[in-house]
């Protein structure tokens, strides 16, 4: 084993009274752990408020820089069509109440008012709590016969909607067809007319 000595230097003299020092055992910094979570959970808080109005003003949900608003065009009210009693058009009658049989009376007030008896059916409705009978036409040019309907009827509601519409047509459009949905309003015996 070799045996080599060096001179000594500054280094090797240490004082008697002193503790040791060097950043190797400098002492540790106090780390709060409430600061640096509430640090964490502001830096988490802003970057989550940015991203969801960046992910807004991407899909246009925000404007940053709003259009000037226009003028509306003033809409004039529909004008109602003269009721008409077209005895042509097929009829569907659904009994949406919990009452039994009103679908079957009105069939017979229908039929009676002149409409052939092939053309004119009776059933009960998925829902039994409809509030006002109401009679659903598709095209805008059978809302006269949809009114005069409502006539015969001893009246009732009359909207437009395709989610009565007959069976398609041909062509693929759908066959006109007035559906009367029986509401509550002539449960008891009683109907709007009376």
């Amino acid at each position: 084993m070799p045996t080599t000595t060096y001179p000594k230097d500054r280094f090797d003299e240490l004082p008697a009274d002193t503790t040791r020092v060097g950043a190797h055992r400098a002492e540790n910094p106090r780390l709060r752990a409430g600061v640096v979570l509430g640090w964490a959970a502001a830096a988490v808080i802003v970057l989550v408020a940015a991203g969801i109005v960046g992910t807004m003003i991407v899909t246009g949900r925000i404007a940053l820089f709003p259009a000037e608003p226009t003028a509306t065009a003033v809409v004039e009210a529909p004008v109602e069509a003269d009721p008409v009693v077209d005895t042509s058009y097929p009829v569907l009658i659904l009994n949406a109440t919990s009452e039994r049989g009103l679908a079957s009376s009105l069939r017979d007030t229908v039929v009676g008012a002149g409409w052939n008896s092939d053309i004119v059916d009776a059933g009960e409705a998925s829902t039994h709590d409809f509030a006002t009978t109401t009679i659903f036409y598709v095209a805008a040019e059978d809302e006269g016969a949809a009114r005069g309907l409502a006539q015969v009827i001893g009246g009732a509601d009359v909207e437009m909607s395709e989610a009565y519409a007959g069976p398609d047509a041909a062509d693929g459009t759908p066959s006109k067809q007035l559906t009367v949905v029986v509401g509550e309003d002539r449960a008891g015996g009683t109907s709007e007319g009376e």
